[in-house]
Parts: structure tokens; C-alpha cells; sequence
């Protein structure tokens, strides 16, 4: 049985060394009522692992909660690179970017932004033996904007 291996540092040259251009007001405006964003990372063998999230964003990052005992986590340790996309396809928003696990607590900003739009407490684990890790994703590329092609 063979097994896929990942590169030890894939590059893409189609990707930006910088961040992303900051997004525009429209767009910020859809990121602070959106419920949901998918979230789409890469498990180990390769293939792929989407999940709907909750999601703040601030500062140009994507801010979202999980369980540190999670499949996500388990992926994003191996591969940090992941896509997001707003579920209404009519106005597609998607983004990419590298995901940084924030284990050293969580910046009272977001766990505020988090109270206020999902009456929420971010910090508090879903499972009674974890603990919480907060995944920031800071925009490397924005595919869509909300227009279709």
C-alpha cells in the first residue's frame, strides 16, 4: 500500500509573496453578516476536507473557534494551506490563504466579535475534555469577490 507524501515546502508560483489587497466595503459587509463559511483544508492522503464554520473576520484574517482534538486541527498541523468560500453562489466569495493556530489564548477582539454576531463564547470547548484553538487564516488570495465569472 503506497502512500501519498506532500512536498517538504510546495511552492506555487502563481501565489502572492505578500497578503492580499484588503477587502473593500462591500465585501466587508458580507463577511460581518454571513453565518457560515466553508472551510476547505487537505487531510494527510491528500484528499480533501470541507467543513461549514463559524467565522469572524478582522484585521484581514478569517477568525475561526475549534476543538484542538479535531480533524480539522489534525489536517491543518500537516498542511496549513486552506480555501474558504461563503456559501451563496449567486455572489461567490472565495479566499485563500495559510492558517496559523492560535493556541496562546484569544485576542479579547474576536472573542467579542465572536459574542456579538453568534451570542457565542468562542472560548468554551464543544467537547467536556478539550480545549479550543483558534485557526486565523490571513488572506493570501481572494479568487471572488462576490461576482460571478
Amino acid at each position: 500500500m503506497s502512500t501519498l507524501k506532500r512536498p517538504a515546502d510546495p511552492v506555487d508560483p502563481a501565489d502572492p509573496v505578500e497578503p492580499a489587497e484588503p477587502a473593500e466595503p462591500v465585501l466587508l459587509e458580507r463577511l460581518a453578516t454571513e453565518r457560515h463559511v466553508w472551510l476547505c483544508g487537505v487531510r494527510p492522503d491528500g484528499s480533501p476536507h470541507v467543513t461549514p464554520v463559524w467565522f469572524v473576520f478582522l484585521r484581514d484574517s478569517w477568525w475561526i473557534g475549534v476543538d484542538s482534538g479535531s480533524v480539522k486541527v489534525r489536517n491543518l498541523r500537516e498542511n496549513p494551506r486552506v480555501s474558504l468560500a461563503l456559501e451563496d453562489g449567486r455572489s461567490p466569495v472565495v479566499a485563500e490563504g495559510d492558517v496559523r493556530l492560535r493556541e496562546d489564548g484569544f485576542p479579547a477582539e474576536v472573542t467579542a466579535a465572536f459574542a456579538a454576531k453568534y451570542s457565542w463564547d468562542v472560548t468554551v470547548p464543544y467537547r467536556q475534555d478539550g480545549g479550543r484553538v483558534l485557526l486565523q487564516v490571513q488572506v493570501r488570495r481572494w479568487l471572488l469577490r462576490g461576482v460571478a465569472q
